[in-house]
């Protein structure tokens, strides 16, 4: 046989055999959730549940536990399976309480994510994920009634946003640590110093600009629900003041809204030992929260004999196609929610802060894998031409395959959640009406505070609807 023709053979080989490992190996997470996230959005719940389930369930032990039990969780949530929601939930909590505890072994983790790409770390949560964890597991067990075992979830939620300032601290900490102890920390200093790549990078964050800016972790939405939950299940003067103090803060960090300033006003009648009517709240759950994609910036440090010195970077989307508000009606009065929290604003300003440390590591990844490249193409061609040739094959498809950002996030959470406030009807009869037509009406249940929660994707998928009690 033809040597020539052997020498050829083996090429193809090796490109095919580089085809496959891109093709199959390095799926972004985006890639990963695609089907899932597909009927999510136009709101088959139920597909999604089960798929995110199957495969929350396929990764139990996995480095991607967390983020599918999160999704897994959330999609039943949304079917009414609150017990189901709550065990996903669990599973999640206890994987993020691993990791924390095992933070010193974090070094060696990203040393390996050196070689590779920032998708093989085990995804740890972000501190928004974790607030959001406990607020729906306090939601999922008002859901089903068991208002006492709600109230460590509350409390949790609330250690979740004092601890998550520590935890980008600590973030931006080993990423400057890494930068200090690469093998070569002048060569990231002067990539992450050029005109160009600042540029490019500034474009991650360009779409950011215009959102409310909350101070740092803080989710309006579960500070105004502890605020909630300890005005009206509480017990004493003590839960009564955490309520006023809680519902204060969401004012101070979102706006005024008229509906919690009331409840401001209902807390302070209370320690004076005035109560209020009867009260029907409607939270309202609407959209689709941001998610991430990659988008590929070059790297300005060329090293002769590399054929490929891009770098893939995470970049928020966010998702339109939301309903404005609901109206409220209920014996002749009508409401309109008000937004309580934007998540789109808290993920935005989560991104914000990690964006420097992601910045960071992926320079220190791709630099590195370029110099191991360059390395080996150097000595393939000093053996040989044709040694050469297919080492700068390998390297190339290499290259490609694990030059993948982390595009994982939590993509079943709302973009907004809006809230109005009525005095019970004594018809204990109201609609929630969407702009367009859509309309249902609602019998409330037995309770002296009633809480209506309603659930939207998109304006054109079916309000969900379901109800619990506070007292």
């Amino acid at each position: 046989m033809n040597p020539q023709d052997n020498r050829w053979r083996g090429w193809v080989a090796l490109a095919c055999a580089g085809w496959l490992v891109l093709t199959s190996g390095c799926a972004t997470y985006k890639d990963q959730a695609s089907t899932m996230s597909t009927a999510w959005a136009s709101g088959n719940y139920a597909a999604a549940a089960r798929d995110f389930s199957s495969r929350a369930r396929k990764q139990s032990n996995g480095k991607d536990a967390v983020i599918w039990n999160l999704e897994a969780g959330a999609a039943l949530r949304a079917i009414g399976d609150y017990t189901n929601s709550n065990r996903h939930f669990d599973i999640a909590a206890a994987a993020i309480d691993r990791y924390e505890q095992a933070a010193k072994v974090r070094v060696g983790q990203e040393a390996l994510a050196t070689f590779s790409n920032q998708q093989n770390l085990p995804y740890e949560g972000r501190p928004y994920d974790k607030i959001m964890l406990h607020t729906y597991k306090a939601l999922n067990f008002l859901a089903v009634g068991d208002v006492d075992r709600a109230r460590p979830e509350v409390i949790r939620m609330y250690q979740r946003q004092q601890d998550a300032v520590a935890e980008n601290r600590r973030r931006i900490e080993q990423a400057q640590a890494a930068e200090r102890a690469s093998k070569d920390p002048e060569a990231i200093a002067r990539t992450k110093a050029d005109p160009t790549f600042n540029q490019a990078v500034n474009g991650l964050s360009q779409n950011l600009v215009g959102f409310r800016a909350y101070a740092d972790y803080v989710n309006p939405f579960s500070v105004y629900l502890d605020g909630l939950y300890f005005l009206h299940a509480g017990g004493g003067a003590s839960d009564l003041e955490r309520a006023i103090k809680s519902l204060n803060r969401v004012i101070e960090v979102a706006g005024e809204n008229r509906f919690v300033a009331a409840d401001v006003r209902a807390a302070s009648d209370l320690l004076r030992g005035q109560r209020p009517p009867p009260l029907t709240y409607v939270i309202f759950e609407n959209g689709r929260g941001a998610s991430r994609d990659q988008v590929r910036i070059d790297i300005p440090i060329i090293f002769a004999d590399v054929s490929y010195v891009g770098a893939a970077f995470p970049k928020l989307v966010f998702h339109e196609g939301q309903l404005p508000a609901i109206t409220v009606t209920a014996d002749g009065v009508q409401e309109t929610t008000q937004t309580v929290s934007s998540m789109d604003a808290v993920i935005a300003q989560d991104f914000k802060n990690e964006l420097p440390a992601i910045v960071t590591r992926t320079v220190i990844a791709t630099l590195a894998k370029g110099a191991a490249a360059y390395a080996a193409n150097r000595a393939a061609w000093q053996q040989s031409g044709e040694l050469g040739m297919l080492v700068r094959i390998a390297t190339a498809v290499a290259q490609m395959a694990v030059n993948i950002a982390d595009t994982r996030s939590w993509t079943t959470l709302p973009k907004e959640f809006q809230v109005a406030r009525i005095n019970t009807p004594a018809s204990r009869q109201l609609t929630v009406a969407a702009p367009g037509g859509q309309s249902l009406n609602v019998a409330l249940i037995d309770g002296v505070v009633n809480v209506v929660y309603v659930k939207s994707v998109s304006a054109g998928t079916p309000l969900l609807v379901s109800q619990f009690k506070l007292r």
